[in-house]
């Protein structure tokens, strides 16, 4: 199975503030979900419950220490390593990872792709996403686009596979 993470990410590393995304970039929403269809998401419980749903067409899986925790429609494991097993034993061939910032920084060392949206500015944030070497990672695919009268600044689609030792 291949682990893959999909985060989009500021100049600085940043990914969200409050517990929400600090951008509106309805393209880069409309390949998150073109992205992540059909697959399992694995998400820590504060980025649930951000979204508060599970996501239609996919399977939502929640990591969180809480071992009383409950939300509809989704399944709730207690480790990422539960998450993967799930997924693997449902037959999944690439489980996505859409965050927060502690399970983006938890499964970096074993994610094999990453779907990445540079947003190309810098924003007040609260949460980061991990260091990338990017000695690591080799770029298969980058895809600019320019703000535009619905996308406040520009961004680019990029996509990194893990290099094998």
């Amino acid at each position: 199975m291949i682990i893959s993470q999909i985060v989009a990410i500021g100049q600085n590393g940043e990914i969200g503030k409050d517990n929400d995304l600090i951008w509106k970039l309805p393209n880069d929403m409309k390949f998150f979900k073109q992205t992540t269809m059909g697959h399992h998401i694995i998400m820590g419980r504060k980025n649930y419950e951000s979204i508060n749903m599970a996501l239609p067409g996919r399977t939502s899986v929640i990591i969180t220490r809480n071992p009383s925790y409950k939300a509809e429609g989704c399944h709730v494991v207690h480790s990422l390593k539960d998450a993967l097993d799930l997924a693997k034993s449902n037959g999944e061939e690439e489980a996505f990872i859409i965050g927060g910032g502690e399970i983006y920084k938890q499964s970096l060392d074993i994610t094999d792709r990453i779907y990445l949206t540079e947003v190309h500015d810098k924003f007040e944030a609260d949460a980061f996403y991990p260091a990338l070497n990017k000695d690591n990672w080799k770029e298969l695919k980058r895809e600019k686009h320019l703000k535009d009268d619905r996308h406040l600044c520009d961004y680019s689609f990029v996509k990194l596979e893990r290099l094998k030792s």
